[in-house]
């Protein structure tokens, strides 16, 4: 990934493509992988609520008890997006970050360093797959390497809640 590679690897809800989200030609590779216009944008997985600060210019006060209190996996859209690719962040400068903390993707993020796209691993459109077996042999073959770990697993994993914070501490509820 720090040569611009995309993976393909288990996160704390289904499985997803992923690379170094301040690297916009990787994040070009996955949007081409996906078949997605890069007008819909991407989240990415950081494995510290600390890590926030350094991606959001102003993370809203009740953000930090949103992360603190959810119980399942919570991705939080915030206005004021920075040091990320800018073909990750919505049209707005908006970016959706959640917090990890599944075992795996939150040692990844750890040891890289800085925020990894993730996103579902299915072409736009598509079902996303509920577990490695699931995901097509196109996605497989379009990603640099695959992650050995967690491919038995037949479970079927939610994917995050999404909440979006506005100005002031507004929340709106995308996908409970």
């Amino acid at each position: 990934m720090r040569e611009g590679g995309v993976i393909l690897y288990p996160t704390d809800t289904i499985w997803g493509i992923g690379c170094d989200a301040t690297n916009e030609e990787a994040v070009k590779r996955v949007y081409e992988i996906k078949q997605r216009s890069d007008s819909k944008a991407l989240l990415v997985l950081v494995d510290s609520p600390v890590k926030v600060d350094f991606y959001v210019s102003d993370v809203p006060a009740v953000a930090w008890d949103l992360i603190e209190l959810a119980t399942r996996p919570l991705t939080i859209i915030y206005d004021g997006a920075r040091n990320l690719a800018p073909n990750l962040l919505a049209e707005d400068g908006s970016v959706g970050i959640r917090v990890t903390n599944e075992r795996f993707s939150q040692q990844l993020c750890r040891q890289f360093r800085k925020a990894i796209v993730s996103t579902s691993a299915n072409v736009s459109g598509q079902p996303s797959p509920r577990n490695f077996r699931e995901i097509s042999d196109e996605i497989k073959q379009a990603v640099d390497y695959i992650v050995n770990v967690r491919q038995e697993e037949i479970d079927e994993p939610a994917p995050s809640s999404i909440i979006k914070l506005g100005q002031g501490g507004q929340i709106k509820i995308i996908r409970p």
